[in-house]
């Protein structure tokens, strides 16, 4: 196996690479095994997991479902083969628009973030006196949100702009007195949008009005109002009037908003609009095939509360300081559930960042200027098509022309395409033309020529009316002033990296979270131009190599998860569930069952599972959990029977959120099928599950997978993520469609490209392809066994709370921490900045149980690593004995103390009965390189007292 590898006699030989990404060697493994209690992984396997459900390795030593996989590659022969199928791809000029547009990433940011591991490899700001850089960069990226707007705060980013135009739905149903569930949507907004809106208004009984808004409000109430500005067929449409009108009537208004644009059109929040949203796609981000991009949802401060996802506040650490936190954590649905304002568990962190950083790079007058550059190719395209008698629909204009052409449509869109140039085909009668950063006069030339406008030469912009009516100010901040060279945003960049721990300091052993290796190699395909500068909506002639990749995918993620079809559209993990829990729905209600509304979930699901349930129209129903952690099989009965009529769904994770493969998961499924119900397996545990066990064959009727845990992709400090969701073949016909792609069903769709955040596959298909069927079952088994290592050194200096039957944790285990709360005053809390001056991220705080750790090593750590945060736990458990002995007070000592930083040990006098050493130190300076905290622990309550969500002034620092 090649976990069990040895060091090679041939001093020429070499590690492939299933032994660079899995940590353990033979020797290592051999010690993990022996401190567990078994003599090989496969006894491990077998103890640990159900019989009923371990797959029996075939004749020649595969898995079942792995078969079909091709033989490991090396990382050379992986990137050949990549690099072959981007090659068949045409990188055409993108003249398409509709919400994606070509940008030029400068390379400062590209080199120093994108293809940063300090960037890539950072999980959620949970931690925050850890996190202090991105929350940096997130602050900024939410002041150039409002900034741009015109609008108060805004979150720390949203999946896409079709999903951000859903969730300002909800917001402003959830925030209206209104008793109308109308929501009016202008027949302008892009096909993309108007589809997720139609898929997240149904299950909630919101009816869709569609017209066109130029000509006031429909009659009727309504609780909400949604424009674009520009529209899709590129009108900047003054929306005062509009919005002056749905105030007069109850209803909120918000409108879809380019930002490049409102660098010189009057912002939303200018004219009255309550809710601003959009995508940052075009401020350095490619469009890559769809995604992901960061989208954007902005509110005025009454509706701060209401906001879904996540929200970084300025608050201030125990001495005083200035300090970064997620705010409002209340809202999320880890906490609330099926009350949550959403049911979104992740941001699209990284290229919040990467947009962020492209507006501090250009600042307010760079940015003007690259709009300006844009508007004025669109007027001189405009000014050319009108002199050759060519019908110019809009007269007021940003970036896109639309040109009426009778019946010439189709022959102008090949005409330009027989030029490399993409254009957007409307109908038979018209045909758009989208401007963008990239856009040359030679690509204007070039569109005119298709349409036989005749033009030699260019003329200069002239055509379209005059849309500058911005006259506020904008990214006025130091922030977007000071790192205008690429010197000082090369440092600036650093300076944030500095102040995190990220994969590549450290392990973070984060149970829930699969925070494993992301390899370079995996990493270097996402920026190929092959991948990354593909419209979503390009001919499919000009992505072939794009498609491959995701049919390969879609083929070997079926057969490793047991599965017959698959979705890659979901861009997280909550869309995916989202999707599954519809296409669930979708078929009782095809099969005359449409009264099936209850979903059973346990108490200890993810809190995703239950708002998921909540958005697609269902009712919770909880089912209990047994002392030991499993689901309490007599309640699920009970819950099944009394709801037997009305029973839907059962959501179940698996391995169980407590971290144990539960015995009873085929009873589980029986029960539930008996009753006429589908079964969703949750695929957040996936990585203790593949080559050992098949969801889809053990009861599952759908899963959503998190390539961002088990496939490798990067979390990217929140985000991107994917959630694929995979189906038995009777809920295939009700996996996602799109408007906009033909080869996919009729569906509706969930995220606003057709095939999701389709530039980060590639990091899938290099992982799967160079782990190979061995090489997968092998990771599994090694996290399996680090997870079991750690519970066995770690469980005398603090209780593993739940185990097996056989006394086997999966891949993580719960570390209970409630006795030792009790006994001495020291919280998880504590531990978890203790950890920080041991130079460690902390595990999973308080979830699933409260006054709990859940750790989750991978199989991606060596031995050294796993052993030294062991160390590090076992020490911090000494720590608590002094407090417990009163040698330290409850009050002062240096678990309360911490996070310490450099500043706080440069005092004249020290005034605790704990060392400076013993602070910043605790093992010695030979234990592990150190990582000080930039801030001490941060006062979160008065961060929510006092809520601030954009850029402090330079002052707060001083």
């Amino acid at each position: 196996m090649s976990a069990q590898r040895s060091t090679p006699s041939d001093p020429r030989s070499e590690l492939g690479f299933v032994d660079r990404h899995i940590g353990p060697d033979a020797a290592a493994v051999e010690t993990l095994l022996s401190t567990i209690g078994v003599e090989s992984l496969d006894e491990l396997a077998a103890k640990a997991l159900p019989a009923g459900i371990l797959d029996a390795l075939d004749a020649d030593g595969t898995a079942p479902g792995l078969e079909h996989l091709p033989p490991a590659a090396t990382e050379a022969e992986m990137l050949a083969e990549l690099r072959a199928l981007a090659e068949s791809n045409t990188v055409a000029v993108s003249m398409i628009g509709q919400g994606y547009f070509d940008t030029l990433t400068p390379a400062v940011l590209k080199r120093n973030i994108l293809e940063n591991p300090a960037w890539y490899t950072a999980y959620t700001p949970y931690q925050p006196e850890i996190s202090q850089g991105r929350l940096e960069a997130l602050l900024n990226f939410q002041t150039m949100v409002t900034d741009l707007t015109g609008l108060e705060v805004a979150n720390a980013s949203m999946l896409d702009e079709a999903t951000a135009a859903a969730e300002a739905m909800t917001l402003m149903h959830r925030s209206v007195r209104s008793s109308s569930n109308r929501l009016a949507v202008d027949a302008d907004v892009y096909a993309q949008t108007a589809a997720v809106l139609a898929t997240r208004a149904e299950p909630l009984g919101i009816e869709i009005v569609t017209a066109d808004l130029r000509d006031g409000l429909p009659e009727g109430e309504f609780f909400g109002v949604i424009a674009q500005l520009p529209g899709a067929g590129g009108a900047v449409v003054d929306w005062s009037d509009l919005v002056a009108q749905a105030h007069d009537r109850g209803a909120l208004v918000a409108v879809g908003a380019d930002l490049l644009a409102l660098t010189l059109i009057a912002p939303p929040g200018e004219i009255g609009a309550d809710v601003a949203f959009g995508t940052t796609q075009r401020f350095g981000v490619p469009m890559g095939f769809g995604g992901p991009h960061a989208g954007y949802l902005a509110v005025h401060a009454k509706h701060a509360r209401q906001l879904p996802g996540r929200l970084v506040g300025v608050s201030k650490d125990v001495d005083g300081a200035p300090a970064y936190r997620l705010a409002l954590q209340t809202r999320e649905q880890h906490i609330r559930r099926d009350k949550a304002t959403s049911n979104i568990c992740t941001a699209q962190v990284l290229l919040a960042v990467m947009a962020a950083m492209y507006a501090s790079y250009h600042g307010a007058d760079g940015l003007r200027a690259i709009a300006e550059r844009v508007h004025d190719h669109a007027r001189a395209l405009a000014g050319g098509l009108s002199d050759a008698g060519v019908d110019v629909v809009h007269q007021s204009f940003f970036d896109t022309v639309l040109a009426r052409v009778p019946g010439r449509g189709r022959e102008v869109v090949d005409a330009a395409k027989r030029r490399g140039i993409n254009l957007w085909l409307v109908d038979d009668d018209h045909v758009s033309v989208a401007c963008d950063e990239a856009t040359t006069a030679a690509h204007v030339a070039d569109v005119l020529a298709a349409f036989s406008a005749g033009a030699t030469s260019v003329p200069a912009a002239r055509a379209g009316a005059d849309i500058s009516t911005r006259t506020s100010e904008f990214l006025t901040h130091p922030a977007f002033t000071k790192y205008r060279t690429e010197t000082a945003m090369m440092r600036y960049l650093r300076s944030l990296a500095d102040k995190d721990i990220a994969l590549d300091r450290s392990m973070i052993p984060l149970g829930s979270c699969t925070m494993k290796l992301n390899a370079a190699a995996e990493m270097e395909p996402i920026t190929w131009p092959e991948f990354a500068r593909q419209h979503p909506f390009a001919p499919a002639s000009d992505t072939p190599g794009s498609r491959r990749l995701i049919a390969d995918l879609q083929a070997w993620l079926t057969g490793i998860t047991g599965y017959d079809e698959i979705s890659l559209q979901p861009n997280a993990g909550s869309q995916g569930e989202y999707a599954g829990l519809l296409a669930i729905q979708a078929y009782h209600i095809a099969r005359g069952d449409a009264e099936r509304n209850v979903c059973l979930i346990p108490s200890s699901a993810h809190g995703t599972n239950a708002a998921s349930a909540a958005l697609a129209g269902m009712k919770v129903v909880v089912v209990g959990c047994r002392p030991n952690g499993d689901v309490d099989l007599d309640d699920l009965r009970a819950k099944v029977a009394q709801h037997a009529d009305r029973l839907s769904a059962l959501m179940i994770t698996y391995p169980s959120t407590h971290g144990v493969y539960e015995h009873d998961i085929a009873d589980i499924c029986a029960a539930v099928h008996d009753a006429g119900g589908q079964v969703y397996v949750d695929g957040a545990n996936l990585n203790a599950l593949v080559g050992l066990a098949r969801p889809g064959r053990f009861g599952g009727d759908v899963s959503h997978l998190n390539l961002h845990k088990t496939f490798c992709i990067p979390h990217g400090g929140g985000g991107p993520g994917v959630g694929p969701v995979a189906v038995r073949a009777h809920l295939a016909p009700y996996l996602p469609g799109h408007p906009l792609a033909s080869e996919l069903s009729d569906q509706l769709a969930v995220s606003a490209a057709p095939y999701g955040s389709a530039s980060i596959l590639p990091i899938t298909w290099a992982y799967i392809r160079m782990m190979g069927a061995s090489g997968l079952r092998s990771a599994s088994l090694v996290a399996i066994a680090s997870a079991n290592y750690v519970a066995r050194r770690l469980d005398e200096y603090y209780p593993v709370l739940y185990t097996g039957e056989n006394g086997m944790v999966a891949h993580e285990c719960i570390l209970d921490l409630r006795g030792i709360t009790k006994a001495t005053g020291v919280t998880v809390d504590d531990v978890a900045k203790r950890l920080a001056d041991y130079g460690f991220h902390a595990p999973t705080m308080s979830f699933p149980v409260a006054g709990t750790l859940m750790v989750e090593p991978t199989e991606s750590e060596s031995l050294a690593e796993v052993d030294a945060f062991c160390e590090a736990m076992i020490a911090i458990r000494a720590e608590i004995e002094k407090v417990a002995a009163r040698h330290w007070s409850p009050d002062d000592n240096p678990l309360r103390g911490a996070p310490h930083t450099a500043e706080c040990l440069m005092v004249a006098e020290w005034n605790h009965p704990y060392t400076r050493e013993q602070a910043a130190y605790p093992l010695g300076t030979s234990f592990r390189p150190k990582v000080w905290p930039p801030v001490r622990r941060i006062d979160g309550a008065y961060g929510d007292r006092n809520l601030v969500c954009s850029c402090p002034p330079v002052e707060a620092f001083a």
